[in-house]
């Protein structure tokens, strides 16, 4: 008998028939043996209409007025776990709802962006051993000065990697509403084909990239704590993808994957003082207003005091990002400021990069070759990111995803 964590995402919820659905799932796993704990999401839709509410009522700019956002946006997973014990219950599965502050998920006190400090599992190992399915909502958590808090969208990815670490689950099932990780987006990359297993390190980079299967965060804690993850779909019964440790996986790609991002903004310095500490300056206000950088490119001319620093935000922080470099206007010094919101970011990654020479030249001949003009570069260890426009996006996608191998191979 194994401890199973099986997570159901919004798409999975979306209606009552839906949830009926996700208690077959779980009725299988109870009926062989195995102690299930279940995180839910919110039934598709209902997060966006509890955030217009929240937004419509107040602007939420103070830490009062975020707390009770969180209190508002945390109640749609509370009743998708309370509607899936209903369900449980019908077809013959003990089964309990339990909200995140009954276990309780112990967070900070950052609101509407909490992070996971603890989770108590003596009543859930109580329920449990007791033979009931215990479900709990994702997304949501409880602070030191007992308020409800909530971990950002996505963040009930997290809720079950986390309870799985906390309980020592064999697997966390993550149920979506595709059937595995990709090597690319299959509806702009008609050949890409579904990996078996994946990485830790390299779905963090996919995760992060772009790629929507997985949360970021939910990679992270998995690789922290290594945890299994399997990806699944809820809407058949195939095999998903597995994030395991790199040693597990007995064919070593060169490269694993292409992600891609549209909510790329890009902004540009010009006539910014050639002096030290000038990127502290420029990036400090940045940080103090939370706001994550991501592509960063100085450029600076010979024997020139002035040089031109372009860096890449989210679309959503772009105008908190311009108000707070205008606050800073006096002491920075620019003089002006472009933007260009109709950009992406495509990403190859893979562990191969390590030891193999040219992989990133390879990337760049290709998009020369396409006509793909490259505006901004980054690279890290096992990936290397560029910007380009956006209207050539799905081109690119598919010449890289073509060029590196990665296509699936047709049937005879």
């Amino acid at each position: 008998m194994a401890l199973l964590v099986l997570k159901f995402g919004g798409t999975s919820v979306a209606d009552l028939d839906r949830i009926r659905n996700v208690a077959t799932k779980v009725k299988r796993e109870v009926d062989a043996g195995h102690q299930v704990a279940v995180v839910v999401s919110a039934m598709a839709g209902v997060t966006n209409q509890l955030v217009e509410y929240a937004s419509s009522m107040a602007p939420l700019s103070t830490p009062e007025q975020v707390a009770e956002y969180d209190t508002v946006v945390s109640s749609g997973e509370q009743v998708t776990s309370g509607l899936l014990a209903l369900a449980l219950q019908t077809i013959g599965v003990q089964a309990r709802s339990m909200l995140g502050w009954q276990l309780p998920i112990r967070t900070d006190e950052v609101h509407s962006k909490a992070r996971i400090e603890a989770i108590d599992t003596a009543i859930l190992h109580q329920w449990l051993n007791n033979g009931f399915v215990v479900v709990v909502p994702g997304f949501q958590g409880i602070s030191r000065d007992e308020r409800v808090t909530t971990l950002g969208r996505g963040g009930s990815d997290t809720s079950a990697v986390a309870l799985a670490a906390a309980l020592q689950a064999e697997r966390c099932d993550i149920y979506t509403d595709v059937d595995g990780v990709y090597t690319s987006d299959p509806r702009l990359v008609p050949k890409a084909r579904k990996l078996q297993k994946v990485g830790y390190e390299e779905m963090l980079e996919m995760a992060s990239l772009g790629a929507k299967v997985l949360q970021t965060r939910s990679v992270e804690m998995a690789m922290k704590h290594g945890v299994r993850v399997q990806v699944r779909s809820s809407f058949d019964d195939a095999d998903g993808t597995l994030l395991v440790d790199e040693e597990e996986i007995m064919e070593r790609r060169l490269i694993t994957g292409i992600a891609y991002s549209r909510n790329e903004a890009q902004v540009t310095l010009t006539g910014v003082k050639n002096i030290p500490g000038v990127a502290a300056e420029i990036f400090g206000p940045l940080a103090d207003a939370e706001i994550n950088v991501d592509m960063i490119v100085q450029n600076v001319t010979e024997n020139s005091d002035a040089t031109d620093i372009t860096f890449t935000v989210t679309k959503e922080d772009l105008q908190n990002a311009l108000r707070a470099l205008e606050s800073k206007r006096d002491v920075l010094q620019y003089r002006s400021i472009f933007t260009d919101e109709n950009v992406a970011k495509v990403s190859v990654i893979g562990v191969g990069m390590r030891s193999h020479a040219g992989l990133a030249q390879k990337m760049f001949r290709t998009l020369a070759d396409k006509g793909v003009n490259i505006q901004v570069i980054s690279t890290s260890e096992i990936k290397v990111s560029v910007l380009i426009p956006a209207d050539y996006l799905e081109l690119a996608l598919r010449a890289l995803h073509t060029a590196y191998g990665l296509d699936a191979k047709e049937e005879a």
